[in-house]
């Protein structure tokens, strides 16, 4: 990593409606918090594994701080593998992971927002969300099923709900894994051609493809109009995805650390008894 890098130079600042931001600025294919090689970094990825395990317990034991991890990304960006590898070494006591696929035809007739309020993290659990809310505000854009003012109020309304979640003592951070057109051409294709890997392919993925720069012109203003102090959005260059994960896994660090983790006061009496 660079020394002048920082976690920070990937966050992405709040512009509203004045979006100043542009994801051309972010180089998919970077490697700014690689260790030199992929052995190293997925040498380190395990250290900083362990690293979480040790503050998500703490976090489950006080069961007081809630932490909201959410994963946004084109199809094939890496959410599955980001959650496989960065939290390999975590206990799966208090992690939640909630993959949020197209509304049933009953949490439709429903506020987009209701499915997923249900699924946000209780004092002590880290919640990964794989996908999100945010497919409310990407794909009805794309399709045209939404006009400019409803994504505007969606984008209120998911300020207004992140920051309910934050004042009530929820840690939120998002991470857009950003990889290249034609990184993804790469791995859609080495599903097709893997029989083992042919069910993660759908039609879909083919077809939002063909809609490419109309998804990323919807996450560029998503990712301007609701990252805020509350709630950042940090972009990850994730064509590498060793790199990817080593990104990930230090802002897990970072921000968890920063967080107030103690384990429970313990009845003196049992200081040091002998069980028999």
């Amino acid at each position: 990593m660079s020394k002048n890098t920082s976690l920070d130079d990937y966050r992405v600042r709040f512009f509203g409606k004045t979006a100043a931001f542009s994801l051309s600025q972010y180089d998919s294919a970077a490697k700014p918090f690689s260790k030199g090689s992929k052995s190293d970094d997925l040498k380190y990825v395990s250290e900083l594994g362990q690293r979480l395990d040790a503050l998500q317990n703490r976090l489950h034991a006080q069961k007081t701080e809630r932490v909201l991890l959410v994963l946004q990304g084109m199809d094939s960006s890496g959410k599955d593998g980001t959650i496989r590898s960065v939290f390999r070494e975590v206990d799966p006591l208090g992690l939640h992971v909630t993959a949020f696929r197209a509304p049933s035809e009953y949490e439709a007739q429903h506020d987009f927002l209701w499915r997923v309020h249900a699924r946000v993290p209780a004092g002590g659990e880290l919640t990964i969300f794989n996908r999100s809310h945010y497919e409310d505000v990407l794909v009805p854009r794309v399709l045209g099923s939404i006009d400019r003012a409803e994504c505007e109020r969606r984008y209120r309304h998911i300020r207004e709900f992140e920051a309910l979640l934050a004042d009530t003592g929820t840690t939120i951070i998002k991470c857009f894994l950003h990889i290249s057109k034609d990184e993804q051409r790469e791995r859609l294709q080495a599903r097709a051609d893997d029989p083992d890997k042919h069910w993660k392919l759908d039609r879909s993925d083919i077809d939002a493809r063909k809609l490419w720069d109309e998804y990323q012109a919807a996450y560029q203003d998503a990712l301007a109009a609701t990252s805020t102090e509350q709630a950042p959005w940090y972009v990850i260059p994730a064509n590498s995805k060793a790199h990817r994960n080593v990104m990930v896994a230090e802002l897990m660090c970072q921000v968890m650390q920063g967080l107030t983790l103690n384990y429970p006061a313990v009845d003196p009496a049992l200081i040091g008894i002998k069980i028999v």
